[in-house]
């Protein structure tokens, strides 16, 4: 009775797998069947009263790099630019991007607004 003791972790490993991969195909299913009984108006809405505002675009595309509390993560802070930059600098910046910052994250229609915002952030 030479036993191999591999053999329960290989086994636990292929059913985790199995298992991994049969939620993963239903949650696909079930997300398309979600998706049809909304009708995907919640998210166009959302999207368009986040984007309203300069404070909702910065939640939904900057805080990731400048911080929840605009004290700079990966991105620099945005505490007293304002004071450092012009507004149209800031305008420049924000829609033609400056060193790791991408361009043309914010509308363009919604660039002098942000400026103005991101210029009185302290």
């Amino acid at each position: 009775m030479n036993r191999n003791p591999v053999i329960p972790f290989i086994i636990i490993m292929v059913f985790g797998v199995v298992l991994m991969f049969g939620l993963s195909f239903k949650g696909l299913g079930d997300s398309r069947d979600q998706a049809k009984d909304k009708g995907g108006t919640t998210t166009a809405k959302t999207e368009t009263v986040a984007a309203s505002n300069p404070e909702g675009i910065y939640k939904n595309t900057c805080i990731g790099c400048h911080g929840d509390q605009y004290q700079g993560v990966v991105g620099p802070s945005l505490k007293g630019v304002g004071g450092k930059l012009s507004k149209d600098q800031i305008k420049t910046i924000i829609t033609k991007g400056k060193g790791g910052m991408p361009p043309n994250l914010v509308p363009e229609d919604k660039a002098e607004e942000m400026a103005e915002w991101v210029s009185k952030i302290k």
